[in-house]
């Protein structure tokens, strides 16, 4: 069993005789035991005659690890335990790791009284924390803590007995103050029916998104769609007479030879130019090219119609159709009556920023349907001369139609990437497999394209966080 060295307070008495021969010397022994150990009793000193025993859990050794015999590879943790008539000793592990993670560490020497030598052992030690436990104590439970009512109650008869004036006054407040809650439970339910009372005209939390859907400024969407293709409906964003008053047949004539600039309302938009350009080294014509055409040439009719419209005292319907004379008369009427709006008595239309908000929405809308439901936002973001990612809060703008209305100063396009968004779409990059399905470059593999999926999910309403 390892001896336990104890530290002694005792002085050291200089007259012995025995200590003048006393001769130091590094112990030499190949011996791995444990011990000696050394412990530390921080309140009670155990009696010298006190028996110790050490106890340790085995390792597990691997396969290919040999068994070793010294403490630091035999065992995982060691526990050094004594028993005293009336006091029992065990080590705090918790104590003892934090003693030696604290680098507390000690040499010892062992007296040998026979040849009158100081063996001074090789190796540090870390020392052993023990903790006391009296027995006389352990058969008495531990006390229950008290109750946050029966401290409440301690403390202020203590506070009445003994507190100062100050403190017997601030007592007697206090329970003035104290609500008595049996008194409340009569009452309670008056409370309560009450509160439901004046709850029935609330808006429940479906209704209320009811509401704020069908208070944004996008094309009306189906909110159940399975498939991207049907939020927002070609029929409702282009209507059917419309539809039929487009003429591509001399765009068709000219795609060949590239010469179909000239005849498109608005003949400075990349992004229609470069569809129209891709669609003409197509060979196919079937209807759904044909379609894709006329989807084409109506943005680039909205392009105009924006650029006319713009006006900031705004124009007659007289002076548009003359702006517009390449474009049927039905669907400038149509474009004028969705996207702008009049004053009373007056004959003017103006393209306000709520309308320049709403044909925003619908003009995103309709090109993502010519892209497949996933574009670019950069390719439109310099034909309609805008932002990127500048302005975030337009993400909210098409939740909140009032907002238009009252705000007249804030500036509705100032970022696509919200504008598509707003309309339900998410941004995030393509994977080397979908540029290429597409006929991407690897030169696009950072950017972000607006992707718009089934069902769709708008951005959320955000509101100002109050200041503490």
């Amino acid at each position: 069993m390892p001896s336990i060295a104890a530290t002694s307070s005792k002085k050291r008495k200089r007259d012995d005789p025995t200590h003048e021969n006393l001769s130091f010397e590094l112990d030499s022994s190949s011996s791995t035991g444990t011990g000696p150990l050394l412990g530390i009793f921080p309140s009670l000193q155990a009696p010298k005659d006190t028996p110790f025993k050490c106890y340790g859990r085995r390792k597990a050794r691997k396969d290919n690890q040999k068994d070793t015999d010294d403490d630091g590879g035999k065992y995982e943790r060691t526990l050094v335990v004594g028993e005293a008539p009336a006091v029992e000793f065990i080590s705090n592990e918790e104590e003892s790791r934090r003693a030696a993670d604290s680098g507390c560490s000690y040499l010892l020497a062992v007296h040998d009284p026979r040849t009158s030598k100081i063996k001074i052992l090789p190796s540090q030690k870390t020392p052993y924390i023990l903790t006391r436990t009296v027995k006389a104590l352990k058969s008495i439970p531990p006390a229950d803590a008290p109750s946050s009512l029966a401290y409440r109650e301690a403390r202020t008869a203590l506070g009445e007995t003994f507190g100062t004036k100050k403190a017997k006054a601030a007592i007697r407040a206090q329970e003035r103050n104290r609500v008595d809650v049996n008194a409340m439970k009569g009452v309670m339910q008056h409370v309560v029916d009450g509160i439901d009372e004046k709850a029935e005209g609330l808006l429940t939390k479906d209704e209320a998104k009811d509401l704020a859907d069908s208070a944004r400024l996008v094309p009306p969407f189906s909110a159940t769609a399975t498939d991207p293709g049907d939020i927002y409906s070609l029929n409702d964003i282009i209507p059917d007479a419309e539809m039929k008053a487009l003429n591509i047949t001399l765009i068709e004539q000219n795609l060949k030879h590239n010469d179909h600039v000239g005849m498109l309302p608005w003949k400075h938009c990349k992004w229609v130019n470069n569809h129209i350009k891709r669609l003409g080294q197509e060979e196919d014509k079937s209807k759904a090219r044909k379609r894709k055409l006329k989807m084409l040439l109506y943005v680039s009719t909205m392009f105009l119609f924006r650029r006319v419209v713009g006006h900031p005292k705004g124009l007659d319907k007289d002076s548009i159709y003359e702006k517009m004379n390449n474009v049927p008369t039905i669907v400038v009427d149509g474009l004028l009556s969705r996207f702008t709006e009049m004053t009373r008595g007056s004959s003017v239309h103006i393209f306000t920023s709520a309308m320049s908000t709403k044909f925003m929405a619908y003009l995103l809308a309709l090109c993502l349907r010519v892209d497949d439901f996933v574009s670019n936002p950069k390719n439109l973001a310099d034909d309609l001369s805008l932002s990127i990612t500048k302005y975030a809060e337009f993400d909210f703008l098409f939740s909140n139609y009032q907002r238009f209305l009252t705000n007249g100063s804030l500036l509705p396009h100032s970022s696509i990437q919200a504008a598509y968004r707003g309309l339900g779409c998410k941004l995030k990059t393509l994977t080397e497999r979908e540029r290429a399905n597409r006929g991407l470059s690897d030169t696009l593999a950072d950017t972000k394209f607006a992707i718009l999926t089934a069902p769709v999910q708008f951005p959320k309403v955000r509101t100002a966080k109050k200041k503490s």
